[in-house]
């Protein structure tokens, strides 16, 4: 793992598809440091208090900061206490300003809690006060530089959900509450069926067949075509498509990213209704 990590100068990884195409953005750059630990450490302000140096976890669902960068924040004013206090969870807030490096994001969805791991590598490795995590940067598409420890972002337009608040909702429903209404099966027909194919380094879903006069023959999605993103979510594997299908409404379109012969492009079509 060392010697692949050794020999990645860069890294893309993309949250959703950045918005206004032909618009300049301008990206922001953020240095990051490399832990012993292999973790990725980067300096915060919350709501203007800091710096703060936390991890930047891509794989973290949630972002979290410690009781005492909260206090000093100003956070627990906002903070709804839960019922039971975990490591000392004081709830979650939505932080107003929360930058990293120059960026700065607001209205980000975090977790107040004294973590025992982030609490075990502080000991190690010197303080580390929480974790940056998909609330964060799922706002932007994200390349990460190993050789020159850097974090490039560009917004793509996405707003996380709640996903904590997603969380506790399944936990209720697998709890014995009536549980709200499931869709089985996307929404609309597509016109169209794909399967998976793994690779060396990564999975791709690619189009096995595309049913004359359905919505995507009238898109222009071919056989054999990569499907990419379906809304500005990944659909990198079956289950990725699944999901993003099952989240566009039939009768409304949806912008579909597609990659032919080695070339990218984004066609439009409107699922329609099914049985």
């Amino acid at each position: 793992m060392k010697k692949i990590l050794s020999s990645l100068t860069l890294v893309v990884i993309f949250a959703g598809l950045a918005q206004g195409e032909g618009k300049p953005v301008k990206p922001v750059t953020v240095p990051f440091e490399l832990l012993r630990s292999g973790h990725m450490a980067v300096q915060v302000k919350i709501n203007g208090k800091g710096p703060y140096r936390v991890i930047f976890d891509t794989g973290a669902p949630i972002s979290l900061l410690n009781n005492k960068v909260a206090k000093e924040a100003g956070l627990l004013k906002d903070a709804e206490k839960p019922l039971f206090s975990l490591f000392g969870t004081m709830g979650q807030v939505s932080v107003k300003s929360f930058q990293v490096g120059d960026l700065k994001a607001e209205d980000v969805n975090t977790i107040i809690m004294d973590h025992p791991t982030i609490e075990a590598i502080s000991r190690v490795l010197g303080p580390v006060q929480g974790i940056v995590g998909f609330p964060f940067f799922a706002r932007y598409k994200m390349t990460l530089d190993y050789q020159a420890k850097e974090l490039t972002f560009v917004p793509n337009g996405f707003e996380p959900p709640d996903v904590l608040q997603a969380l506790m909702s399944s936990i209720m429903m697998s709890g014995g509450a009536k549980p709200a209404a499931k869709v089985i099966g996307p929404a609309g027909q597509w016109g169209m069926t794909v399967r998976e194919e793994a690779g060396e380094d990564e999975t791709t879903v690619k189009v096995t067949k595309v049913y004359a006069k359905g919505p995507a023959a009238g898109a222009g999605i071919k056989e054999g075509d990569r499907i990419l993103t379906i809304g500005g979510r990944w659909t990198d594997s079956l289950a990725d498509l699944y999901t993003a299908a099952g989240l566009a409404k039939r009768g409304e379109l949806v912008k579909v990213a597609i990659q032919r012969d080695g070339k990218e492009m984004e066609v439009s079509l409107k699922p329609i209704s099914g049985l």
